[in-house]
């Protein structure tokens, strides 16, 4: 995610923080300590609700965490490709490859909001008995208010609209119960597209009427409908793709050249009368060994074109999918790593014979909607 800065591993999955993480501290931090605080424990100072807000904003913050780390360590689990976890102001994101089975997505969905729900009733069953047992009110009622907060965030992420848990719960159940993928999966964004509108319309009003946090809700509607209106059109595509073979979509014979050569070569060689904005690179045996951006090429000062080699400035061949001719193209975008996405590398007995960028794609689209 744009804006976000790698902050360590999680279940050996790097762990990466958003710019709009302090904000959410200091908003939670805001409302427990001059309105929940205050309310449930009053008479303390101030100083008091200030430390005890922050304290309970950054254990809600790592709560957020451990929900993002069930899905990454379940996903691991089910051997599914995990690229990172993303800690930002809307909660956090697991970036991770598409399940193989729907018990798998089932499991992979439901363990980050029983992670929070599990969370919310220690944290709020601590709160009471520390309270009873010790009197101590201000930590009881920050781990009261804790537990509160992770029941909801547990309930609400089981609502059953995409990009929610609940979303994706839905899709394994229908995926199980019809066999077919691509149709739990329009349901599942359908659901979260009105879903979203609706949250947000609910939001508006509640600011309209003197609410500020409706602004909020407003937010993650949006937020909700447009990812749920991604994900539809992914779905169609692949049923617009269902019987198209790789080798049907792939651009051949490839520009593509040898990893040795200078970059100052490979630009007047290659790239200059390339059709792709990405371009592979093979080895001495004509094996993919790697993938360059037109773009990257253009950024290498003129003076040292001459020295780097372009494998120097290329992504490793293990970030993109690599697929056989005959293999069925929506298979082969299964095999897309997340994070990194198209071209797909089209390799027949161990030598590159085609590639298959988002154009190609495109193009075969056309074909089929036209009757091609």
């Amino acid at each position: 995610m744009n804006g976000s800065v790698p902050v360590g591993r999680v279940v050996g999955v790097p762990l990466r923080m958003h710019w709009s993480v302090p904000l959410l501290v200091l908003l939670f931090a805001y409302g427990l300590g001059r309105r929940t605080l205050p309310a449930w424990t009053p008479g303390r100072s101030d100083a008091v609700y200030t430390a005890a807000a922050v304290v309970g904003a950054l254990a809600l913050v790592a709560s957020l965490l451990l929900h993002e780390t069930a899905h990454a360590a379940t996903a691991r689990r089910r051997k599914i490709a995990v690229e990172d976890v993303t800690l930002w102001a809307l909660g956090g994101m697991t970036r991770m490859g598409r399940p193989p089975t729907a018990g798998a997505a089932f499991r992979v969905a439901v363990s980050g909001p029983l992670v929070s729900l599990l969370l919310g009733g220690a944290a709020f069953g601590a709160g009471v008995g520390l309270r009873a047992l010790a009197g101590w009110q201000v930590p009881a009622a920050v781990l009261v208010w804790l537990g509160w907060t992770n029941l909801f965030l547990g309930v609400f992420n089981l609502l059953p609209a995409a990009p929610l848990d609940g979303g994706r719960v839905l899709q394994a159940l229908l995926w199980w119960r019809t066999g077919d993928r691509e149709r739990a999966e329009r349901a599942a964004s359908r659901s979260g597209q009105v879903f979203g509108m609706l949250l947000a319309a609910g939001g508006w009003v509640a600011f309209l009427r003197g609410a500020p946090d409706g602004l909020w809700l407003v937010l993650i509607g949006l937020f909700m409908a447009f990812v749920a209106a991604a994900e539809r059109r992914t779905a169609e595509l692949r049923s617009a793709l269902e019987g198209v073979r790789v080798a049907d979509a792939m651009t051949s014979p490839v520009a593509a050249a040898a990893d040795w050569l200078s970059v100052r070569r490979f630009i007047d060689d290659v790239a200059l009368d390339a059709r792709h904005s990405v371009l592979p690179l093979h080895d001495f045996d004509g094996r993919p060994s790697g993938v360059v951006e037109v773009a990257r090429l253009a950024s290498v000062p003129r003076e040292r074109r001459d020295q780097l080699r372009v494998r120097d400035v290329a992504n490793p061949v293990e970030r993109y999918a690599v697929a056989p001719p005959g293999l069925p193209l929506a298979e082969a975008l299964d095999r897309l790593r997340p994070g990194t996405g198209l071209p797909v590398l089209v390799v027949d007995g161990g030598r590159l014979v085609g590639i298959v960028t988002a154009s190609d794609i495109a193009r075969m689209q056309r074909r089929r909607a036209l009757g091609g």
